[in-house]
């Protein structure tokens, strides 16, 4: 067993705090239930740097820090590449794709993965948001994860 309780929270950067906020909060209906001002690093270097936090209903967020003016690389996302994956129930899951279709955001799905089904949007900063509902069975292929893992290692050496 791990010393690791649960995701507290994982954090983005974002281009605009009340954008980021619209999509999180309006669409998704996450909460803002935190934000602060940074001005200062611990190690000193002065900021001015934006961390707010969206609530989930187990105690987790998703949280974001606006930075003006400090370059960074905001890109689409592939889902391969990046992306966080959010638990709804299914009828949640077939609201939010219709919703995401008439409010003209980035909607792609329903993706069959064995033990849930997903649909994915794109957030005004370029990453992907999974919406995943589980389904009676188990994910993926229904192997033990360490011999599906074993049999991809043999794989990429005979390629």
């Amino acid at each position: 067993m791990t010393d690791i309780l649960k995701l507290h929270h994982a954090a983005y950067r974002c281009r605009d705090s009340e954008e980021t906020r619209s999509f999180y909060e309006d669409f998704l209906g996450l909460p803002l239930i935190d934000a602060f001002v940074i001005g200062t690093t611990k190690t000193g270097r002065d900021a001015r740097v934006l961390h707010s936090f969206f609530g989930m209903d187990d105690g987790s967020a998703i949280a974001f820090f606006e930075e003006p003016g400090e370059p960074f690389d905001f890109k689409a996302q592939r889902d391969f590449d990046l992306h966080i994956a959010l638990e709804v129930s299914a009828e949640t899951l077939a609201e939010k794709f219709e919703q995401g279709k008439s409010n003209g955001i980035d909607t792609r799905g329903v993706s069959d993965h064995g033990g849930i089904d997903s649909i994915y949007f794109r957030d005004p900063n370029g990453y992907v948001v999974e919406l995943a509902a589980p389904k009676a069975g188990t994910m993926g292929s229904g192997r033990p994860a360490a011999d599906v893992l074993a049999d991809w290692q043999e794989s990429k050496g005979a390629s």
